[in-house]
C-alpha cells in the first residue's frame, strides 16, 4: 500500500509576503524519485523581484516545477540540493544519491528523475546549491566570446557576478574589474580572481579608461540588475567592443541613452539568457553538455565563502525580509532543512 507523506513550501502570496504551505508528497512513480531537501539557495535578483510582483503577471512559468502565477499566489526557486530517499521503477539514481533538482523551497518533493543532476562525490550541499547560477554565469561567458588577454569589467559582485568574474579569470582574459557598490561584495570579487574593485561613481568611467590606455573595456558584464548601470558600461566600453546583459530587470523600466558613444562606437549590446544556448555554438554544445561542465566546475571555483547566512526553512520569511533590508550584509543566503518527515 503507498503512503503519502506531509511536506512544507515556500509561497509567495502578495508582493513581500511569505508563506509556508503544507504539501502532499505521493509515491514515485516510473521514471520519478523522491528527495529530501538538504539546503536551497535563494536568488536575490529574480526571487525578489518575484516576491516584490515586479514581474509581469501574464508571463508563463518556465520551470515545470513551479505553481501558481507571477500575479500570486506562487510557488518559486529554483536552486535544491537533496538526497534521493525513495525511487519509481527504471531509475538510475538510488537512494542516498546527492541530487541538485531546479525546484522551488520544499522540504521533501517527487520530480522526474531527468530533471535531477548527480552531485559528484567530494561536493558538498552548499557547494552545489550554486549550480543553477553557475550554469548561468557559465552561459553568460559563453555568450561574451572573451578572447586570451582582453580587458573586462563587471557590473554586479552579486552571486552571478562573482562566479563570471572566475570564470572570466578561468577563460585566460587579461584584466577584470568587478564593479559593485557594496564593500562586502568587493571584497569578495578581490578574494576570487578580479584584479580591481570598484564603486559606481562619477569618476568610474575615467578610472576604466585610465588602466585600458584610454581605450575602454573590450567587454562589459552587466549583472547588477541595476538599468542604470547600461549607460556607464556603454561609456566604458571601447569602440567595436561588446556588452552582455544578463540582467533581468522585471518591470523596471530602463532608460538607456543609444546616442553618441553607443551610435558613434559600433557597440553591440547583447542579451544574455540560460534558457537558450549562443547559436554559433550549437549543435555542438546542448543545454544538457552545458549543465554537465558546471556540475564539473563546483570543485573549481570559489563557492562556500559567498554564503553569508544559513537560515532555517522554518524562517524563511525572516530570510527574504533580511535579504531585502539588509543586502550590504547578504551575498548567497540559503535555507537548511529539518530532517524529519512525516508519513500520513
Amino acid at each position: 500500500m503507498s503512503a503519502t507523506r506531509a511536506a512544507r513550501s515556500v509561497w509567495f502570496t502578495g508582493p513581500g509576503v511569505v508563506e509556508l504551505r503544507d504539501e502532499v508528497v505521493s509515491d514515485p512513480g516510473p521514471g520519478e524519485i523522491r528527495v529530501r531537501t538538504i539546503a536551497s539557495a535563494i536568488s536575490q535578483g529574480t526571487e525578489l523581484k518575484v516576491l516584490q510582483g515586479q514581474i509581469d503577471p501574464a508571463l508563463d512559468l518556465d520551470l515545470s516545477t513551479l505553481r501558481g502565477s507571477y500575479g500570486f499566489p506562487i510557488k518559486f526557486g529554483y536552486a535544491s540540493v537533496g538526497r534521493v530517499i525513495d525511487t519509481g521503477s527504471d531509475v538510475a539514481l538510488a537512494p542516498g544519491d546527492l541530487v541538485f533538482a531546479l525546484h522551488p523551497h520544499q522540504t521533501e518533493y517527487v520530480i522526474s528523475e531527468k530533471l535531477a543532476t548527480r552531485i559528484p562525490a567530494g561536493i558538498t550541499p552548499e557547494a552545489a546549491v550554486f549550480l543553477a547560477n553557475l550554469e548561468t554565469a557559465v552561459n553568460v561567458v559563453q555568450d561574451a566570446h572573451p578572447r586570451l588577454g582582453e580587458r573586462v569589467v563587471v557590473f554586479g559582485q552579486g552571486v552571478v557576478g562573482l562566479l563570471v568574474t572566475q570564470l572570466l579569470r578561468l577563460a585566460g582574459v587579461g584584466l577584470v574589474v568587478a564593479v559593485d557598490p557594496l564593500p562586502r561584495r568587493r571584497s569578495l570579487a578581490e578574494q576570487v580572481g578580479a584584479d580591481l574593485t570598484l564603486a559606481p561613481s562619477e569618476d568610474l568611467v575615467e578610472r576604466v579608461r585610465a588602466i585600458t590606455d584610454g581605450s575602454g573595456a573590450d567587454l562589459v558584464v552587466e549583472a547588477s540588475g541595476h538599468g542604470s548601470a547600461l549607460n556607464a558600461a556603454i561609456a566604458a566600453v571601447a569602440f567595436g567592443g561588446t556588452i552582455v546583459v544578463s540582467s533581468w530587470y522585471g518591470r523596471e523600466p530602463v532608460a538607456v541613452d543609444l546616442g553618441g558613444a553607443f551610435h558613434r562606437q559600433r557597440i553591440r549590446l547583447l542579451s544574455s539568457q540560460v534558457s537558450t544556448i549562443d547559436p554559433s555554438l550549437q549543435p555542438r554544445w546542448t543545454s544538457a553538455r552545458r549543465l554537465a561542465f558546471a556540475r564539473d566546475l563546483l570543485g573549481r571555483l570559489t563557492l562556500t565563502p559567498l554564503i553569508s547566512h544559513r537560515i532555517p526553512f522554518a524562517n524563511a520569511a525572516e530570510a527574504y525580509a533580511r535579504i531585502a533590508r539588509f543586502p550590504e550584509e547578504t551575498t548567497q543566503v540559503i535555507l537548511t532543512y529539518p530532517d524529519e518527515v512525516t508519513d500520513v
